[in-house]
C-alpha cells in the first residue's frame, strides 16, 4: 500500500461516458479514489450506492469521488445508469492504475486464481499527497467511515 504523505500517482482513464479523467483534474481539492473489483456485484453495488447517497456530504466538504475497476467503459455506463450514480466510475481494464496504487494483483475465489482489483481506498489531499489509506475495506458503511475521518480533520490510516 502507498503510505500517508506519498505523492498520489497520476492517472488518465475513461469514465462511464468515455470522457478522460485525470488525477490532476482534482488538484486543489480532496479526492476519494476507491478501487472495487467488479461493477454490478453485491459488494460493489453496496459500496457505490453508499458513496452516492453520501455524495452531498462529500460535496459540502469539497471532496470529489472516483471509483476505479477493471471493467470496460460499457459496463461502467450500465452500472452508473442502473443506480443513477452521480460521480465518475473509471475504467482501468488492464489494472495499470490499480497496480500503481498497489490495488491490483493475484486473487483467489472458488478455487480459481486470477488477477483482479483489491477493495482499497485512498484520500488524496489538495496537494496531491495521500492523506488516508483504507485497505481491504468492507463495502458496508465505508463512505460514512471516510466522512467521519474527514470530520475529525485528521484522517487516519485504516489497518
Amino acid at each position: 500500500m502507498l503510505d500517508v504523505g506519498d505523492e498520489a500517482p497520476e492517472f488518465e482513464l475513461s469514465n462511464q461516458h468515455g470522457e478522460t479523467v485525470r488525477r490532476s483534474d482534482f488538484d486543489g481539492q480532496r479526492l476519494v479514489v476507491y478501487f472495487y473489483p467488479r461493477a454490478n456485484t453485491d459488494g460493489c453495488t453496496t459500496e457505490a450506492r453508499s458513496f452516492n447517497e453520501a455524495k452531498p456530504q462529500f460535496d459540502d466538504r469539497d471532496v470529489a469521488i472516483v471509483g476505479i475497476s477493471d471493467d470496460p467503459v460499457s459496463d461502467l455506463e450500465t452500472f452508473a445508469a442502473d443506480y443513477d450514480l452521480a460521480f465518475d466510475l473509471l475504467s482501468d481494464e488492464f489494472g495499470e492504475v490499480a497496480t500503481l496504487y498497489e490495488s491490483y494483483g493475484e486473487k483467489r475465489m472458488f478455487g480459481n486464481t486470477f488477477d483482479g482489483v483489491f477493495r482499497n481506498t485512498y484520500v488524496v489531499g489538495p496537494d496531491g499527497r495521500i492523506e488516508a489509506v483504507y485497505e481491504d475495506v468492507s463495502p458496508e458503511g465505508h463512505a460514512q467511515e471516510i466522512l467521519e475521518d474527514l470530520e475529525s480533520e485528521s484522517p487516519e490510516v485504516a489497518p
